[in-house]
């Protein structure tokens, strides 16, 4: 018999197959036995790619199949060589099984520049398991075609507000956006329904259906490594990031009133007088939606240089202080000395608040708290800062390149992370 070259599928069970046939074959006529079918098989094990095969591109899914038994356990061991410690992904590669038990795929890529070993075993009709090993390793990632995260929100370890949408931020421009939605996986301990949008062809942002419950840890895992971004672009690194929902804080404020109510988990707690744009123009108007707080700063530097001020409009540049952003157009809340708080709308469009009220504002607000605003007849654009929640979420949900929503129950997102490169590649297979 010839050796089994390392490209084809390793089979087992021949030789018992074999002894099986020799013993029915003594059995005499009427005994009950059809000599033409051995009474037990062992399995038989196929596992893709191929053992020794090199240079494997990282988005091929490692596959396993049995016959004459099903699938025990299938472990794959990513070792990149040289790879910094905490390089190391944190996740270890799972899979999904077929109903009967017969076929297995792995959930996410491969790790670019990766010694890869593959172990299945299978338990055949005989009752006995079998074990095969599949060794290969994976090609490396090119320098300049490396895809690499550059920022995300929220940190983990952070607690953050309600209304708060998750974002990751990429150093190179996403051409296979179904791929790489596919590898990112949202779990929360309130499941939700979700979806991710690309805001520009490196950034892309989730938001739930509605507010997240408060009081609940979220993990979004980055399967990254691997995923093919864009032709010859591979991700090279996964990660994982740990954040908090805290206390359901909600700011509501109907600018005519001149007054905003803060609630905690829907009780209310504060109500302070306030001061909104004057309504003269656009730019001086107070935008009507849902703002979601951006960040905060100590001190904030109020130059009218940094918007583009509407002709006619007196310049400004001053300092005020607790600061916190609502826009990207320049709407805050903050301490004025605007001596019409309570009395008039006479800002450029900022939330002008007292300084005891500002302070209390500034530190007991969380990035993601949402504002609601009412009552002017500018309203804020779904894009301006994060103003996600301007947009229902038929309009959301629309928007993502799977067309489905991703349930973050621990559920795997709805579609595959193996991009249009490894269905291209599968088919001509």
């Amino acid at each position: 018999m010839g050796t089994i070259p390392p490209s084809a599928p390793v089979r087992y069970g021949i030789a018992l197959a074999a002894l099986a046939l020799a013993a029915t074959a003594c059995t005499s006529p009427g005994g009950g036995d059809d000599p033409g079918e051995p009474t037990s098989e062992a399995a038989e094990i196929t596992i893709a790619p191929a053992s020794g095969a090199a240079a494997v591109a990282p988005n091929t899914p490692v596959t396993v199949t049995a016959e004459h038994g099903t699938i025990s356990e299938v472990t794959v061991d990513q070792v990149v060589p040289d790879q910094p410690e905490d390089e190391v992904s944190p996740f270890e590669m799972t899979g999904t099984l077929s109903e009967d038990g017969t076929a297995w795929t792995a959930d996410w890529n491969l790790a670019p520049g990766a010694d890869v070993t593959v172990t299945a075993t299978a338990e055949g009709a005989d009752g006995e398991t079998t074990e095969l090993v599949h060794e290969f390793t994976t090609e490396q990632a090119v320098a300049g075609q490396r895809l690499e995260l550059v920022r995300n929100h929220p940190n983990s370890g952070q607690t953050v507000g309600v209304g708060m949408p998750v974002f990751i931020q990429f150093d190179l421009p996403v051409t296979d956006k179904a791929a790489v939605e596919n590898s990112l996986k949202v779990v929360s301990e309130q499941a939700v329904s979700g979806s991710w949008r690309w805001i520009d062809d490196e950034t892309v942002a989730f938001r739930p259906e509605t507010y997240w419950e408060p009081h609940q840890k979220v993990t979004v895992e980055m399967h990254l490594a691997g995923v093919a971004a864009s032709e010859g672009v591979y991700g090279v690194r996964d990660h994982r990031v740990d954040f908090e929902i805290g206390r359901e804080l909600r700011v509501d404020m109907h600018v005519p009133d001149l007054e905003a109510t803060v609630t905690v988990d829907g009780e209310q707690v504060r109500t302070f007088p306030v001061s909104n744009g004057d309504g003269t123009s656009n730019f001086s108007t107070t935008s009507s939606g849902v703002h979601v707080l951006m960040e905060r700063q100590e001190t904030v530097r109020m130059n009218s240089d940094t918007v583009g001020l509407p002709e006619g409009r007196a310049p400004y540049d001053t300092e005020v202080k607790y600061g916190v952003r609502t826009s990207n157009s320049g709407e805050y809340f903050h301490q004025s000395p605007n001596p019409n708080i309570g009395i008039a709308n006479t800002s450029n469009g900022c939330t002008n608040m007292g300084m005891d009220d500002a302070l209390w504002f500034y530190e007991n607000t969380l990035m993601g708290d949402v504002v609601e605003t009412t009552g002017t007849d500018r309203i804020k654009e779904w894009n301006n800062g994060w103003g996600y929640w301007q947009l229902s979420w038929d309009e959301w949900l629309a928007e993502s390149v799977t067309g489905e929503p991703h349930v973050t129950d621990g559920s795997n997102p709805p579609g595959s992370p193996f991009g249009a490169q490894a269905a291209e590649a599968n088919e001509e297979e």
